[in-house]
């Protein structure tokens, strides 16, 4: 069958893509910027590419009308404060993408959304289920609350909040009660539900079989951990000040911590097993959940991050407006240097950022990720998905990975840190010579005097990161 994967590069959508091909599926994954999809040369032969921006009615033209059932995993939350119009016109958008095509089946991943007072997150969730009720295809909605896997958005804030934060003073909605599903889990009724008539035109909450408080999550991932902490919880933090709190704390973006914090103030409890039963799935509990993420993060294979989609940066681009890096109009600077190993130079270079650091000042690095904070940017907290290995696309600490290609040597980072202008950090191989180039496009005057004000500092920092990533393969 062919199946049409919207929300390809995102935390779900890359873990699905080879469920389905290995389940015999042809896949048609909707990309807004191909520069940004990398998927493993093991699936190319059984995937097609094509770019579509379902806010833009122009794109959808790219969808083949030969498809046979689509998910639909598009979520805006913290794009943009306005998320719930463009969820709405996304949702609009793709279902009008899909009259007149083979589309036998529509599956949405959605939130828990039982509750009178809904969040604005989840009565955007719960419209977009109703859009795509409204239709010719059968349709069938998964609501899930947290999903605990490496590299999701709630197990990424709960390990931020725990493995940094010996005693927490946190606000009272800690106290309210949700019920955590594994990323595997999440997977198997996603796979499951895939043309199973039983199903159809219906919808089911998932989760596991634990119902817990968020303070206990916490406290219950501590003990995983082998940590002792202390949590008190206070009724006088106001939404604003906790999302200050979620945004300082952890990795995650301002407008994201303003959504969670509202949603987290409602019960996210399933309603019934009755869909365990239909598809004949147990899920795990949350501490074997929290057992299989560890794993993956212990040997390094983390398949998605949340910190690699847009939602993790502040600013919304297509690579490839970026990749060709300008000249006119901009500062630069430039460092070389003469190697002995040019595989070594290079895996040094794959291997920057994150938890290996800039190799050179990292005092500095972290203390301009701080400012960045302060200003409203993601900070250096975003890290890097996976320790070794970059794609385009991929979050790594302020920057995002442009282009990666390693036999060529070259890595292609824009700057996503709040700046008076643009930047961008070339490393590439030139021969045996390792060339460094730093160049910045400002806005303005106070992108010039941005530029000046820091120049001091480029001149050993920068020449610093150079002999680090050299050192002992110098010729």
């Amino acid at each position: 069958m062919k199946i049409l994967l919207t929300g390809a590069t995102g935390y779900i959508g890359k873990r699905l893509l080879p469920v389905l091909v290995n389940n015999g599926h042809h896949v048609v994954c909707c990309v807004r910027d191909v520069n940004r999809f990398s998927p493993p040369e093991s699936l190319r032969e059984f995937i097609d590419i094509v770019q579509v921006d379902f806010l833009e009615e122009e794109t959808l033209k790219n969808i083949p009308k030969d498809i046979d059932a689509a998910y639909y995993l598009i979520h805006s939350m913290s794009t943009s404060n306005e998320y719930t119009e463009l969820e709405e016109r996304s949702a609009l958008n793709f279902k009008k993408s899909i009259i007149g095509s083979c589309v036998n089946h529509v599956i949405y991943l959605s939130g828990i959304v039982n509750e009178d007072g809904l969040s604005k997150h989840l009565k955007s969730r719960k419209n977009v289920e109703d859009i795509l009720a409204n239709a010719s295809f059968n349709f069938t909605a998964l609501r899930a609350g947290i999903i605990i896997g490496s590299g999701s958005a709630s197990f990424e804030i709960i390990r931020d909040l725990v493995e940094k934060l010996p005693y927490m003073i946190a606000p009272k909605w800690l106290n309210t009660k949700c019920q955590p599903i594994g990323i595997r889990d999440v997977l198997l009724f996603l796979e499951k539900s895939l043309f199973n008539k039983e199903v159809y035109d219906q919808n089911f909450d998932i989760g596991g079989p634990d119902i817990l408080t968020y303070k206990e999550m916490l406290l219950d991932f501590a003990g995983f951990r082998g940590l002792k902490r202390t949590i008190h919880t206070v009724p006088v933090m106001t939404p604003k000040l906790s999302s200050y709190w979620l945004y300082f704390v952890t990795s995650t973006s301002y407008n994201l911590a303003s959504s969670l914090v509202e949603s987290m103030k409602i019960e996210v409890v399933c309603r019934n097993k009755k869909i365990n039963d239909l598809l004949d799935i147990q899920p795990e509990k949350y501490s074997k959940a929290l057992e299989r993420a560890f794993t993956k993060i212990d040997s390094n294979q983390i398949v998605s991050s949340w910190k690699d989609s847009q939602v993790s940066g502040v600013k919304k681009f297509n690579t490839s407006d970026f990749i060709d890096v300008p000249t006119f109009g901009c500062f630069k600077d430039i460092t070389e240097r003469d190697v002995i190993s040019i595989d070594s130079a290079v895996n040094k270079v794959w291997s920057i950022g994150g938890t290996n650091g800039w190799y050179y000042a990292n005092a500095l690095w972290k203390l301009r990720g701080y400012i960045d904070k302060l200003f409203g940017g993601v900070g250096l907290r975003r890290g890097r998905t996976n320790a070794t290995s970059l794609d385009s696309g991929d979050a790594l600490d302020f920057w995002r990975v442009l282009y990666a290609n390693k036999e060529e040597g070259r890595l292609l980072l824009f700057a996503e840190m709040k700046l008076p202008g643009e930047a961008w950090l070339d490393f590439h191989m030139k021969g045996n010579t390792l060339v460094q180039t730093a160049t910045f496009r400002p806005q303005g005057i106070l992108g010039r005097l941005y530029w000046y004000s820091v120049l001091p500092f480029h001149g050993f920092i920068f020449k610093g990161m150079m002999n680090e990533i050299t050192k002992g393969n110098r010729r």
